[in-house]
């Protein structure tokens, strides 16, 4: 199908800067348009789920690719008769591959009015990992690029950097790293001019103050605007085939006090079909726009557990809509917004205070510093002696993950210690080179074992993904000073991230665009987006198990 004429201004009136969409920002606990209206967000999830895995013992299984549904221009052309008949002025897209152009669909979009809720995340390849969180250049790097990538674009309404990576107390750990990406995508984005939002969506959790899920939201909305997100999302399946009110009073009151605005981040259950979709008369109505500011419906396209809206035809050219859209159609272009309060009754932006640890939770309100490359950088030119290097295996995660585990349980045998590339999101202790990405981290391990091994030639194997460097230190001393010297250019503090290809010539640790893109939500939890890293080698993220971050003693002195 061949697009309108209009698609082929799109150049022009992107290099121009013409704004065809008023500006939303937060005032309060709400959001405005610029003259002043109340603006909610009545959405749709828009991303045609990937290959999920049937095998996770997590039980929250993730896409293994994606496709970047804002990079289709055809498929834009398809769906926006059909995203207008919905009436949606929000979409929420999961991942894209910032390498590759947009302007087609996202000049379409904001041409009809809709704003794009953006994810930073990439599944499997590009997320704060759950089961062990860190906050690292690489994906720092991956954010900040998807970020210059959209940055153009007037319809941004706020990039997410997050997707249900807490799902349990046990968890809370990785909400330091949450805010730490908050943080720094914040100060970036300020940096660059941009009055783009910044968001976490979290999965549902159980009432009451007493529950992880309060907890986190209001850990991710606490202490200063620096360091708080500017939207809140929850991904919430309560309100099941004809329900009431009453399945929202815990999310209601729970939320009555809350300082940021918040909305429905994925709604729509499925369990007592059919969906009627009487939930958006009360979540636009008078009973929860105090507390709520609209909703994403899940989804748009169709998934392999039994969402979707439409139906694609197998070459791509058509669509056929069901009644789940339909129902939903009828319910949203019913909503009249509530203009209330007025921008200005709603009050000055305030955070909320910090909650305390507890059996529930269990994160410390220390944060990581933000990542620097120049201090990776330090240790590659000057402290490794032993290196990772497979060059046989195109996805390396797997094999980084298992040779870091293995790697640092061996320097406990000898005296070492990994804790200077560990992070404890409980204690808040963050190891001087714990902002490495883990392709870096892992070379250090090897490194620090060759060199407790007396530089024997087999200690430097590990089943040949690993090389001795002609370069490395004149001995274990030299290179333990050289290692002090990088962890004293870590200054442990914030600092405004800067475009990571100005900085570092390779841009060594962003993702690789041409690595296999990645999908949307793929049940009713959406998806948690955390995997075992890049598919390059310096991309993949750290899959350390928590044992290694206690590991006592060490050749470099660094903590």
């Amino acid at each position: 199908m061949k697009f309108f004429t209009a698609f082929a201004a799109v150049a022009a009136l992107v290099s121009t800067g013409v704004s065809a969409l008023p500006k939303v920002t937060r005032a309060g606990r709400y959001l405005y348009q610029e003259d002043g209206t109340r603006f909610y967000i009545k959405g749709v999830a828009y991303q045609e789920q990937g290959t999920v895995s049937t095998n996770d013992p997590s039980g929250f299984p993730e896409p293994t690719d994606y496709i970047d549904p804002l990079s289709d221009a055809n498929g834009c052309n398809r769906d926006l008769p059909y995203l207008k008949q919905l009436g949606v002025n929000a979409i929420r897209v999961y991942s894209v591959n910032s390498a590759l152009n947009h302007d087609s669909c996202m000049k379409a979009l904001s041409d009809a009015g809709i704003y794009v809720i953006l994810d930073l995340a990439l599944p499997v390849n590009g997320s704060i990992d759950r089961a062990s969180p860190a906050w690292t250049t690489n994906l720092l790097d991956l954010y900040i690029g998807t970020v210059d990538a959209f940055s153009k674009y007037d319809n941004v309404l706020a990039y997410n950097v997050g997707n249900e990576v807490v799902t349990a107390p046990a968890e809370t750990i990785s909400a330091p790293f949450i805010k730490a990406a908050a943080r720094d995508v914040k100060a970036y984005l300020k940096s660059k001019g941009s009055s783009a939002l910044v968001s976490f969506s979290s999965t549902d959790g159980s009432d009451g103050a007493d529950g992880w899920r309060t907890a986190l939201a209001e850990y991710l909305a606490c202490d200063t605007d620096a360091t708080s997100i500017d939207l809140y999302g929850l991904n919430t399946y309560r309100w099941c085939g004809d329900g009431s009110i009453a399945n929202y009073n815990g999310i209601i009151s729970d939320f009555q006090n809350f300082p940021i605005p918040a909305y429905f981040s994925e709604y729509g259950c499925i369990k007592t079909p059919p969906r009627l979709w009487t939930e958006v008369g009360a979540l636009f109505g008078e009973q929860m726009v105090n507390e709520w500011s609209g909703g994403v419906a899940f989804s748009y396209f169709p998934t392999a557990d039994g969402f979707g809206m439409v139906t694609i035809s197998s070459d791509g050219s058509s669509v056929t809509t069901s009644n789940d859209f339909t129902r939903l159609q009828t319910q949203y272009n019913a909503v009249s917004f509530i203009n209330s309060p007025a921008q200005s009754a709603a009050g000055t932006n305030t955070q909320a205070t910090c909650p305390g640890k507890s059996d529930a939770f269990l994160a410390s309100t220390i944060l990581p510093p933000t990542p620097l490359h120049n201090v990776c950088d330090c240790l590659e030119k000057n402290v490794f002696s032993c290196v990772f290097s497979n060059t046989k295996s195109s996805n390396t995660s797997p094999i980084i993950g298992t040779l870091l585990n293995y790697a640092c349980s061996q320097l406990g045998t000898l005296g070492g210690s990994c804790v200077p590339i560990g992070a404890d999101g409980a204690a808040g202790t963050y190891g001087p080179f714990s902002v490495c990405d883990p392709a870096t981290k892992l070379s250090y391990a090897l490194s620090e074992y060759y060199e407790g091994s007396n530089r024997q030639a087999t200690a430097c194997s590990f089943d040949g993904n690993s090389t001795v460097l002609s370069t490395a230190p004149a001995s274990a001393q030299a290179a333990d000073a050289a290692a002090s010297s990088c962890a004293s250019a870590n200054p442990a503090t914030t600092q405004v991230p800067t475009d990571p290809t100005a900085t570092s010539p390779s841009t060594k640790g962003a993702a690789s665009p041409g690595a296999t893109q990645t999908g949307g939500s793929s049940n009713n939890n959406g998806s948690n987006n955390n995997g075992a890293g890049f598919v390059d080698a310096r991309g993949a993220l750290i899959t350390m198990a928590a044992s290694v971050i206690g590991l006592a003693g060490g050749m470099f002195v660094l903590l």
